[in-house]
C-alpha cells in the first residue's frame, strides 16, 4: 500500500460538509492535519474520519474521490481493524499449522 494522494483543504472541507460533519469536527480534523504539517498517512486519516462519525460507505466514497483504488481502500480498513483488535486484546500472535 504505497503512493501519495492529495486533496486540498477547501475541497476536504467541502466534502466533509457534504457528509454533514459538524463545523467543530471539521475544524478539529483540519487542525490535526496542520499540526502534522498537512501530511498524514491514509490509515490515520481514515481513523480521524471514523472518529467524527462518518460511516464506512461515506469514508469509502471520500477515499475514492481522492483517487484511491478499491484494493487499497480495502487494505486500509483491514489495517484499521487489526489495530482495533490489537488495542483491545493486546499483542497478536501468529499461529501456523503445517
Amino acid at each position: 500500500m504505497s503512493g501519495t494522494f492529495a486533496i486540498n483543504k477547501i475541497e476536504l472541507k467541502r466534502i466533509l460538509s457534504s457528509f454533514k460533519v459538524s463545523d467543530k469536527n471539521i475544524d478539529s480534523i483540519l487542525a490535526q492535519l496542520d499540526r502534522m504539517h498537512r501530511h498524514v498517512n491514509v490509515i490515520m486519516f481514515t481513523g480521524m474520519l471514523q472518529n467524527v462519525g462518518l460511516k464506512h460507505n461515506e469514508i469509502i466514497n471520500m477515499l475514492r474521490r481522492a483517487g484511491i483504488d478499491d484494493v487499497t481502500i480495502s487494505n486500509i480498513f483491514d489495517v484499521l481493524e487489526e489495530e482495533k483488535i490489537r488495542n483491545t486484546f493486546g499483542k497478536m500472535i501468529e499461529l501456523k499449522v503445517e
